[in-house]
């Protein structure tokens, strides 16, 4: 058999599509951990927002005397923002003098 005689057009195929195929492995091997990135994201969204809300409640007892009897106070008066659309924020009060529940409950979508 001459060595310097091409193979037959079986392989051809074959190797127009390696690149492809290869390239599809690779993929594979990573969609599934970009959606365990985006979850950690979101809880460390939902966290951080906690403590804003935590940090402003206290901010407002240092400076008046009474942690505020609702969320709405510290929107209005302390500039808190989130959005609503993605995270539901428990805001429980005990008294004016005792730190309130405060909880982030993350929605998906």
């Amino acid at each position: 058999m001459n060595r310097f005689q091409k193979h037959g057009p079986a392989l051809a195929p074959l190797r127009r599509l390696a690149p492809a195929l290869l390239f599809l492995a690779v993929l594979a091997a990573f969609v599934p951990g970009l959606g365990v990135v985006s979850d950690m994201t979101g809880r460390e969204q939902a966290k951080s927002l906690e403590n804003t809300v935590r940090q402003s409640a206290v901010h407002c007892y240092a400076l008046e005397g009474f942690y505020p009897d609702s969320l709405a106070y510290l929107e209005q008066h302390y500039g808190l923002r989130y959005d609503k659309s993605r995270y539901i924020v428990s805001y429980e009060t005990v008294g004016s003098n005792l730190m309130p529940d405060i909880a982030v409950i993350r929605l998906q979508g």
